[in-house]
């Protein structure tokens, strides 16, 4: 027996020693509480910005802490293969995440959801009394009810059976419900847009007797050909002596959506529009976001107006905002007004003086140290299933220009009156905000773009912007336009919403909001409530301030996740289409090289797909230099670079993971 005693004994010791460590290292590093990221192999990462130290964690020692869960980590000792110190989750304080689509999947034991989001480092579990009518090879929406450390595999049951897998509606509906967005509206708002629908159509006599009426003003909106909701329209009179009012005048929402009713709190929680490749999940029910508060033509409406005195140079003399009716004469397409600008057409005076007007303006602002991120955008051409059979490059003309340029002029005029009011000054005005870039992703870009041939000078100060609008006009037409601009934009700050203004460094203005689409943004219903307050010298309740810091986080988090949503469903058409060109050949960019090999973007529909290095031509072996974004072959010496032209070929293409398999030709 005295062995046994021996035995219990080390353990005792071993187990008092291995307290110590741990209590020696909680000492020199004490807990950290951060948000933790979960990439596709299931590793962890949590970042501690006090010290610049990224934490990585094991799948092991996540212990059921998922992607976005705010945790609580410690040290574990030793570093990763990164060179990133290793810890352990010990507690999660905020879960981010329940709900999970995916594919149905029999596993012999019984049925599992596989889920789109591969951060989601398990498979879930479905037992039998939760299954429902599901079957193998359904798309569903499953929420996790029991996940203990001790369990690897989470339990979950399912919400909703969306369709099968790979048919385009259900793949549609998964992205949407992937990110909890709904598609469809609750009952009770429904009825409500419906009731308002029905007992305010027309122009109220009260209304019309504190409006401005704009009715006899030559307005028109300028949209996309297949537009439905129209929430901006601009109106032109010439006052003459070079002289010209111009009007934008948008959507009144408010009027219709008022604080507390069912629309207000289903509009705040949805945040945004979402548009998707095939569809849109409006903000507003159709009653109201294409009927009632659209700007249809020759039809009245009422308006949320921005109104200028402008001379042929875009300089304001005059500024009035109020609400309004106005009676949009015309609905042209971008295309139409295009024509009309270039050969002649509907108002092409009209047309051609606000589009001097809106060069100008872009001109002013180019001097002032805005930065032209534009980059060509894809739209597919669906069949009648949804199938992608033709990819079109969006064009951009003169037209959109001129919209924008209006539309940014009444953004940066409200934030400008609003920043100055003295009766909102403290209640929390919204702003939309584009921060400094970070240091150190700056000298990322600058490394990048040396590479490509450019130069991004950096002093201790920072990066002037001269220097980058040089480095965007050295690069407009050249093969590496897209890539640096996309490096570029990741290297910003990104624009969220804010009641603390900081200016817009991407404009170079030095007030900005958005007022000028509250048919599909949330943000801007409020701005316009702000401003309506303002003029009417309205007081402002308490507790405002509190409210809007509230929405402004809420809603800038919801931009992100429509955003994800749209880019999803774009990556998805593009993998569709793409399967189809199986053995083509395709003229592409090298947009990433990595030690595993090079990624490829298709200069016609941006797909990108990737080439292992072990596949690259020349029957070579390719070493990876870093430092010059290359790989280069031992033996032929041949070299492929970041920014390279080159021919490729579709190899393959795997739906579920979202990729593309290439081979260079050549």
């Amino acid at each position: 027996m005295k062995p046994l005693k021996n035995n219990e004994n080390r353990r005792e010791e071993r187990a008092h020693f291995h307290k110590k460590v741990q209590e020696r290292y909680q000492e020199k590093y004490p807990i950290v509480r951060g948000i933790v990221r979960v990439n596709s192999y299931g590793t962890g990462f949590v970042d501690d910005e006090t010290k610049g130290i990224s934490y990585e964690i094991p799948t092991d020692l996540l212990h059921t802490a998922t992607h976005n869960d705010t945790v609580d980590i410690s040290r574990t000792g030793g570093k990763s293969q990164r060179g990133n110190p290793m810890a352990e989750v010990k507690k999660i304080i905020e879960k981010k995440k329940k709900e999970y689509v995916g594919v149905i999947e029999n596993k012999g034991f019984g049925l599992c959801l596989v889920t789109d989001d591969k951060r989601l480092y398990s498979d879930i579990y479905i037992p039998q009394k939760n299954t429902g009518k599901a079957k193998q090879g359904d798309k569903a929406l499953v929420r996790i009810t029991e996940w203990s450390q001790d369990e690897k595999t989470p339990i979950g049951e399912i919400i909703e059976i969306i369709g099968r897998h790979g048919e385009h509606d259900s793949e549609m509906r998964a992205i949407l419900l992937e990110r909890g967005i709904a598609s469809d509206f609750p009952a009770t708002v429904v009825n409500e847009a419906k009731e308002i629908h029905k007992t305010e159509r027309g122009i109220s006599p009260t209304e019309l007797k504190r409006r401005k009426d704009f009715r006899n003003t030559l307005t028109f909106t300028i949209d996309p050909f297949d537009a439905k909701d129209f929430d901006d329209a601009i109106s032109f009179k010439d006052l003459g002596n070079e002289f010209y009012e111009v009007g934008v005048h948008i959507a009144d929402v408010s009027h219709y959506v008022r604080p507390g009713n069912a629309l207000d709190h289903e509009a705040r929680e949805r945040g945004f529009s979402v548009y998707l490749v095939d569809r849109t999940i409006p903000m507003l029910p159709e009653v109201l976001s294409n009927d009632l508060c659209s700007l249809n033509p020759h039809e009245d409406k009422y308006a949320f107006s921005s109104v200028f005195k402008l001379d042929k140079k875009g300089h304001v003399h005059e500024r009035w905002f109020g609400q309004t009716i106005i009676n949009s004469n015309r609905r042209f397409t971008y295309e139409e007004a295009q024509e009309s600008i270039v050969k002649g057409g509907d108002y092409e005076n009209e047309l051609r003086i606000l589009n001097n007007i809106a060069k100008e303006l872009r001109a002013e602002k180019e001097r002032a140290g805005a930065i032209d991120f534009e980059q060509d955008e894809v739209k597919f051409v669906l069949d009648e299933v949804g199938k992608p059979i033709k990819v079109v490059r969006k064009k951009r003309f003169d037209a959109h220009k001129l919209v924008e340029e209006y539309m940014l002029l009444a953004n940066r005029e409200v934030a400008l009156y609003m920043s100055k009011a003295a009766s909102t000054a403290h209640a929390g005005f919204l702003y939309r905000i584009h921060d400094k870039p970070d240091e150190e992703r700056i000298a990322e870009l600058s490394i990048l773009v040396r590479a490509l041939g450019h130069e991004l000078p950096i002093s201790p100060k920072g990066i002037k912007v001269k220097d980058l609008q040089m480095l965007m006009k050295k690069v407009e037409g050249r093969s590496e336009e897209a890539l640096v601009k996309t490096a570029a934009v990741r290297s910003m700050a990104k624009a969220v919403y804010s009641v603390q203004n900081v200016g817009h460094f991407g404009l170079a203005f030095e007030y900005y909001t958005h007022f000028t689409s509250p048919i599909r943004r949330y943000a801007d219903l409020i701005v316009h409530r702000m401003l309506a307050s303002e003029l009417a010298k309205s007081p402002i309740a308490k507790g405002v301030w509190t409210i809007h810091k509230k929405i402004a986080e809420e809603t800038s988090e919801k931009e992100i996740r429509a955003a994800e949503a749209e880019r999803a469903s774009i990556k998805y058409k593009q993998i569709e289409y793409m399967k189809e060109q199986i053995g083509k050949e395709f003229m592409g960019t090298i947009s990433g090289v990595t030690e595993w090999g090079i990624y490829i973007e298709d200069d016609e529909t941006k797909s990108e797909g990737m080439s292992r290095l072990r596949d690259l031509p020349g029957n070579d072996f390719y070493a990876i230099d870093a430092k010059n974004y290359a790989v280069i072959g031992q033996k032929t010496k041949k070299k492929f670079s970041l920014g390279d032209k080159v021919k490729f070929k579709v190899m393959g293409a795997d739906m579920e993971r979202r990729t593309l398999d290439v081979a260079i030709v050549g």
